[in-house]
């Protein structure tokens, strides 16, 4: 059995001050007393303690992305957790923040028209993806995430300019990320927010109504995070290789030396590469398999696959039962990979805490006593027997 010369292809060639002493016998200076930070105004702790111990904040309205307006509807927990969409007409896009991280699962529309940026947009298509910084063109859990707005609402002035928000007299906030207009009267609910650099109009604030219904949909969309791959990480590939393939029936393992690209300088905290390869024999599918790993200091690695199922092993079979010639080939690409699939269960248990923190249970039902009769509801107060006019004095 004969091996054919190895092709790679749609390979993604991206991826406390110090003093002195006095001199001369003089006095020595007094050292200067330490300052004590003033205290955050009343008004912006009572709106930070709100929105961080409320049900969360639900947000609707037009945002910017990749230059193009999408309509947002997310729903964000009080720790900055996420998940919505982003809809343009008929095109659409899933989101889910957690852990700080923004993801979304859209179709290759979506990807070509508002990350025109990425290379290989197909590469991401129909996949969970860590968001580009052009979609939803801003850090979504630290603009709209409640504990990541109160730690902003700390720096702000005690008296900040105020603005009319739909009859309602409000404060308006600016910070490095986003302006926010809150009620000048307590609770200082939050009314409005817009993301620097978004030219659309104000996005909507409310309370959520239902947190419930919101951990339904944040906890299995986190739940399928595993291998969610960043299209701001790309990498050169080098030349493919086969091992443990000739006469091996168990599968064939493909090995694809990878350097980190881009970005520059020091690889990204947690940055991560993954190999999505499949094998062929002139034209008829063997399998496919994925493979990924931490990016190390010098940017440089091995990035391995195994090809195993029925098709490789049914393929193998034939090939050793009828000797001749069965040349297999195999294409391959290199991809940044945002969260390993191990990194999953603690985003899930983070989950559960907060689940079980913001979602009261709801009060049992009474049931019948002991004795089989149904339990009897008391008021808080005992009631009292008159002989008075129900309303006199």
């Amino acid at each position: 059995m004969g091996k054919k010369a190895l092709i790679i292809g749609d390979v993604q060639k991206d991826f406390c001050e110090g003093g002195s002493l006095a001199g001369g016998g003089g006095a020595a200076k007094e050292k200067p007393k330490a300052t004590v930070p003033a205290a955050p105004p009343a008004w912006t702790v009572a709106a930070g303690r709100n929105l961080t111990s409320g049900t969360g904040l639900r947000y609707d309205g037009p945002l910017s992305a990749g230059g193009q307006p999408v309509q947002a509807h997310l729903r964000v927990t009080p720790a900055g957790a996420a998940t919505g969409t982003l809809t343009a007409g008929l095109t659409t896009a899933d989101v889910v923040a957690i852990d700080g991280v923004t993801y979304i699962k859209a179709g290759l529309s979506f990807w070509q028209t508002y990350a025109s940026g990425v290379v290989h947009p197909e590469y991401f298509a129909g996949r969970w993806a860590k968001a580009p910084v052009s979609v939803p063109g801003f850090d979504l859990p630290d603009v709209l995430g409640p504990k990541a707005i109160a730690a902003k609402l700390a720096k702000a002035p005690a008296e900040p300019p105020t603005e009319n928000v739909n009859g309602v007299r409000a404060y308006k906030v600016e910070t490095a990320g986003a302006e926010y207009l809150l009620a000048a009267t307590a609770p200082y609910r939050l009314l409005s927010v817009r993301p620097k650099g978004q030219d659309a109009p104000r996005i909507t604030v409310a309370p959520v109504a239902a947190p419930a219904t919101v951990f339904a949909e944040l906890r299995p969309r986190v739940g399928r995070l595993g291998g969610a791959l960043d299209p701001n990480l790309h990498f050169t590939p080098g030349t493919l290789t086969f091992s443990n393939c000739d006469q091996n029936t168990n599968g064939c393992t493909v090995n694809v030396p990878a350097a980190m690209a881009e970005p520059a300088g020091a690889v990204p905290d947690g940055a991560r590469a993954a190999l999505r390869a499949s094998i062929t024999s002139r034209g008829e599918a063997l399998g496919s398999c994925t493979g990924s790993g931490p990016v190390p200091a010098n940017r440089a690695m091995v990035l391995r696959c195994t090809v195993t199922g029925k098709l490789w092993r049914h393929w193998m079979k034939a090939a050793l039962d009828n000797p001749g010639s069965y040349p297999y080939e195999a294409s391959a690409r290199v991809v940044g990979e945002a969260l390993d699939a191990s990194a999953v269960p603690a985003l899930l248990a983070r989950v559960d805490r907060e689940r079980k923190a913001v979602v009261k249970p709801k009060p049992a039902t009474p049931g019948p006593s002991e004795s089989g009769e149904p339990a009897v509801k008391h008021s808080e107060r005992p009631e009292v027997a008159t002989s008075q006019t129900p309303g006199a004095p």
